[in-house]
């Protein structure tokens, strides 16, 4: 069992680290994306939107697959969807194209986010120890991959096809054939291993998927809040950092490409280390901590008198917010030991809300007011974690009488009882 446990760590590692690289490499290519395909200005934000919109109806769909299908197939052929998906975009020449390579695109990343992270939370959960951060980090070296191949392909001005042809043709045949060592659930009584097949078999999936309409959203709710205020921050800085750098702080054009490189790299440090700190200190205080240096990170850009000021803080938002999306995944699976697949899948959606809000309604306050103000309202809908940081106790007190109760849920030892 030991060694279907790593080979299925490894494996779910690279398939975040391939999505990381190949998220990037649409993201940092919007540009030329846009040349290619001759999109206004007007119409490029309506382009932008449905990616995120779909993803999140392909996240709702996924809730209602994994009562059928087992998470470990949703994500082995969704992921090579979504590698087909990224080649269709440098391939076509076509409004019409693009639109439905992206649509395919948005779908199947919904799809792929809530089943890998299904996969990592239904691990951790066997293993007995916070893994989920690491899973993240292998995301964010991806994404760190695919922004540095997405300048090589720009600066020696390379077509879009080029530029994709060989990741894809790097990480398909990688990803599909690693997809054999995928592990599904089985944490809440143990995992069962086929001897046929050496695969695994979830002993406890009927009762999961049964539990499934219990969901309490009201439970869930807080740590829906926390991913939507995540990711408005994450979104605000992929979106705003450069044009805030050069524009406000008065850096040169080439500065202001260096803080979206300098957050990654801080998100890779930080989860790279989360996971020791959530094993020592634990996921509430991790959390705490992520929300407060966060919070500095948005004050010392809102602040900032020059552009090096500016950098730290983006800095301090890359080592703060990293920790936060991972770990609310974690504990929805905490909350739900026999529900897990649908509190991920429903959770995956404020992923997309919080993409979708945060880089217009930072563009509209900058507008309207300035963009050193715009800048404090992602610091304080970060600084609001620090009052649901209490769902993210090992077991927490649901039955408001101030105490957590025993970490059951920790070794997915039994049902939460919803």
């Amino acid at each position: 069992m030991t060694d279907v446990l790593r080979r299925g760590r490894a494996s779910l590692a690279f398939s975040f680290f391939a999505q990381g690289a190949t998220f990037a490499l649409l993201v940092t290519r919007i540009p030329a994306i846009q040349d290619r395909y001759g999109v206004s200005d007007a119409l490029l934000p309506a382009f932008l939107a449905a990616v995120p919109i779909l993803a999140g109806v392909g996240s709702v769909t996924t809730e209602q697959l994994v009562k059928r299908i087992r998470p470990s197939r949703l994500l082995r052929w969704s992921q090579p969807v979504v590698l087909l998906a990224l080649l269709g975009v440098g391939a076509g020449d076509r409004l019409v194209e693009l639109a439905v390579a992206l649509g395919a695109f948005g779908l199947a990343v919904g799809a792929l986010d809530a089943s890998m992270n299904m996969l990592g939370v239904s691990l951790q959960r066997t293993y007995g120890r916070s893994i989920m951060l690491g899973f993240h980090a292998t995301y964010s070296l991806g994404g760190i991959v695919g922004a540095s191949l997405a300048w090589v392909g720009a600066h020696w001005h390379l077509s879009l096809f080029v530029s994709y042809l060989p990741v894809v043709l790097v990480l398909l045949p990688a990803a599909f054939v690693g997809s054999r060592w995928y592990v599904d659930g089985g944490a809440a009584s143990g995992l069962e291993v086929d001897a046929e097949t050496g695969g695994n078999v979830d002993a406890e999936a009927g009762k999961r998927q049964g539990e499934s309409g219990a969901l309490v959203f009201r439970l869930l709710l807080p740590l829906c809040l926390v991913m939507t205020f995540a990711y408005i921050g994450d979104s605000t800085v992929s979106n705003w950092s450069a044009k805030y750098l050069q524009d406000v702080l008065g850096s040169s054009e080439q500065l202001a490409t260096v803080p979206y490189n300098v957050y990654m790299v801080m998100t890779l440090v930080g989860r790279a280390v989360g996971d020791f700190g959530v094993r020592r200190f634990g996921a509430v205080a991790v959390v705490r901590l992520g929300a407060v240096v966060a919070a500095l990170g948005f004050a010392v850009v809102a602040v900032a008198p020059g552009a090096w000021v500016g950098m730290l803080g983006f800095t301090l938002l890359g080592l703060g917010l990293c920790v936060l999306v991972p770990q609310t995944f974690a504990a929805a699976g905490r909350l739900f030991p026999g529900a897990s697949d649908a509190a991920i899948a429903r959770l995956n959606i404020f992923n997309y809300v919080g993409f979708l809000i945060g880089s217009p309604l930072v563009g509209a306050l900058g507008d309207a007011w300035n963009y050193r103000g715009a800048m404090l309202v992602p610091m304080v809908l970060v600084l609001a974690t620090l009052g649901y940081a209490r769902s993210f106790a090992p077991e927490p007190d649901r039955y408001g009488d101030g105490h957590e109760r025993p970490r059951t849920a920790d070794v997915g030892r039994g049902s939460n009882g919803l």
